[in-house]
């Protein structure tokens, strides 16, 4: 199952040119992931899916390759999907396309966290990595 979603390119995205920055499609990856994680019930902030394991999912790798310029009000279609499902990490995989023309590729690795119930040394953050709960590697299991 691929998940999809659509966005127009708003000028925030643009540099100078009308053409979108390549920083731009970072932000862009994490809203679809988002998208897709909700579509299965889920979410990437803890306590938010009610019915699973209270979880939060870091970022800890992001690449993008570019196949061609995206512009200023220009419509984006998203596609997700799971590429890899580790013991404590998934790996997304994005494609970006206006219309049928290939515009970039990326991926997304997230790590499985539980935070902890007191707060700790800001240093820290406090995150614990921990294998993903079962109920949850079903649900994005969905999306191989």
């Amino acid at each position: 199952m691929t998940f999809s979603t659509e966005r127009r390119v708003e000028f925030r995205d643009t540099d100078a040119a009308g053409i979108v920055h390549f920083s731009a499609f970072f932000p862009m990856m994490e809203a679809a992931e988002h998208e897709f994680l909700r579509s299965l019930g889920l979410s990437v902030m803890p306590g938010a899916g009610a019915n699973y394991p209270s979880v939060t999912w870091p970022r800890v790798a992001a690449t993008c390759n570019y196949l061609a310029a995206a512009h200023f009000e220009d419509i984006l279609r998203i596609s997700v999907r799971v590429a890899k499902i580790g013991t404590t990490s998934v790996v997304y995989a994005f494609r970006f396309h206006r219309e049928e023309e290939a515009i970039a590729e990326g991926t997304m690795t997230a790590v499985c966290c539980r935070l902890p119930d007191r707060p700790q040394v800001p240093s820290t953050g406090g995150l614990k990595k921990t294998p993903i709960p079962d109920p949850i590697r079903e649900l994005l299991s969905r999306g191989v």
